[in-house]
């Protein structure tokens, strides 16, 4: 069975089904970006609302901005918005719900002006975004907005022709203002820390150079708050798509898998009104900061030394990784030993009972996140998620081997492309050619991968630091059996 709206009243005596009325939905939110981490938290968190509370006037209105967003389009456009989560538990026990809280779709580059008009409407509270790192078009080396985008360039000089999300957001913007309604809400939920001042600090330098007078408006009206948002959610494999089709006799042709765990957090800065979703466990704090400094350090960074050790060693998945008991103590006593001392208290959080979830969470075995999609884009995460402990504790003379082994790791990873079988690895990342050419020198020049600044800072500078490195790179480069030295950093 197909699955559509048409079909829910036959779906739901074999599965979970949304209980509202979908027809009387009107859409509170609009979201651009629809993935599936979207759909796996946000939307499904908008679900739950729905499901318990008269909150039909905060539905979502999907936007794709990009050509890339066509095959969601057309997946949730003929399933009338719906989609199956499949959460998938350590211990082998799978729930499956089909969401509703995605009411309308719109794709921008088939009918720009639609996607404005949406956004301007009196109705729209909340503009929503996971647009990844990369859409908030800010120079990796300055941090400041990149003006040399051709799009953005476009739209400067044609304001009634968006391409990027800023074109869209100041269109729709400016259309609110001249109609007298209240701006909307603009919120983040992308895995980037304060993300809310990073939209902020892009949307301003965008509307200064388009619309100084708006942008002073912008700058007055519009609230950007912080958020941290976190649920694993891998990619959709067509195994999902087959047990839905052999258990449920379901035909979904997008469906989303996750882990159980799921966390957000928001700072309370709305100019236009917001969901009650403190019911549902979501903590609306007035600093969101220490949340995201935790999760961003701790999960994120954690990931990452799994991924780029497990790339090497041959580790396929995130799970398997943590089924080898070296990668576990390892990811632990980076954790424990580098990370903890600098995080300090937060407010309602127990950091040993956090890191041991973390464990749990990294070891689902149904989750099979793959080792090739944590390490994706490392060149954006590692600055950020990694070398900042590694900054703090250099400044605290506090422990740095472990971080230090995963960017002598990373080098070798980013040189040489293969794990210790001599397999090709998968490296996904903008900076791949770049980071390839920098490490390929490190046999000659043993610090020339530190040397990309926009990446490392002044890093290559410091003595403590560099000794350790090079020591550690002259162990990988010479027997790359990462798992050997990864027991030498834990002293076994």
């Amino acid at each position: 069975m197909e699955l559509n709206q048409k079909n829910l009243d036959n779906l739901s005596n074999r599965i979970s089904c949304p209980e509202y009325d979908r027809k009387s939905l009107a859409t509170g939110i609009v979201h651009i970006g629809v993935g599936g981490f979207h759909r796996s938290h946000q939307a499904y968190y908008i679900h739950l609302l729905l499901q318990k509370d008269d909150a039909d006037n905060w539905a979502i209105c999907g936007v794709g901005l990009r050509e890339g967003d066509r095959n969601m389009y057309n997946v949730l456009k003929e399933q009338d918005g719906l989609y199956t989560l499949v959460t998938q538990h350590p211990n082998g026990d799978i729930e499956n719900e089909i969401i509703g809280s995605i009411a309308e779709f719109l794709l921008a580059v088939d009918d720009p002006q639609a996607v404005i008009d949406k956004l301007a409407s009196e109705t729209t509270k909340i503009v929503s975004l996971t647009i990844t790192e990369g859409g908030y078009n800010f120079n990796p080396s300055t941090g400041e907005f990149d003006f040399e985008n051709p799009d953005i360039q476009h739209e400067l000089r044609n304001p009634n022709e968006p391409k990027t999300v800023y074109g869209y957001l100041t269109a729709a913007l400016k259309k609110r203002r001249a109609n007298g309604f209240p701006p909307f809400t603009i919120m983040s939920c992308d895995n980037i820390q304060h993300n809310g001042a990073a939209a902020r600090k892009m949307v301003l330098a965008f509307a200064k150079k388009q619309d100084p007078q708006l942008a002073s408006w912008i700058e007055k009206e519009v609230s950007f708050p912080n958020s941290m948002v976190d649920r694993i959610t891998p990619v959709t494999t067509k195994e999902i798509i087959d047990y839905l089709k052999n258990e449920y006799d379901l035909q979904d042709k997008w469906p989303v898998v996750c882990e159980p765990f799921i966390q957000w957090v928001v700072e309370d800065n709305f100019s236009n009104g917001r969901p009650q979703l403190e019911n549902l466990g979501v903590q609306f704090v007035p600093d969101v900061t220490p949340y995201e400094k935790m999760k961003i350090r701790l999960l994120n960074a954690g990931h990452s030394v799994l991924g780029i050790t497990g790339a090497i060693h041959g580790h396929p998945t995130i799970d398997s990784c943590m089924r080898d008991e070296t990668f576990r103590k390892f990811m632990r006593g980076f954790m424990d030993k580098e990370v903890t001392p600098i995080l300090g208290s937060i407010e309602g959080i127990d950091m040993e009972d956090y890191k041991d979830n973390l464990e749990i969470r990294f070891g689902n075995p149904n989750i099979k996140d793959s080792v090739s999609r944590i390490c994706s884009e490392s060149s954006a995460k590692l600055p950020k998620f990694l070398i900042p402990t590694l900054i703090e504790n250099l400044e605290q003379d506090g422990s740095i081997k472990f971080a230090t082994f995963i960017l002598a790791a990373w080098c070798y990873y980013s040189d040489k492309r293969i794990n210790k079988d001599g397999r090709p690895t998968e490296i996904i990342d903008a900076m791949a050619v770049q980071l390839h050419e920098a490490a390929r020198k490190t046999a000659t020049e043993p610090l020339a991968f530190l040397e990309q600044e926009s990446l490392f800072g002044n890093l290559s500078k410091n003595k403590r630091f560099t000794e350790l490195y090079k020591e550690m790179i002259g162990k990988i480069y010479g027997d790359p059996n990462i798992k050997k030295y990864m027991q030498d950093v834990l002293g076994e």
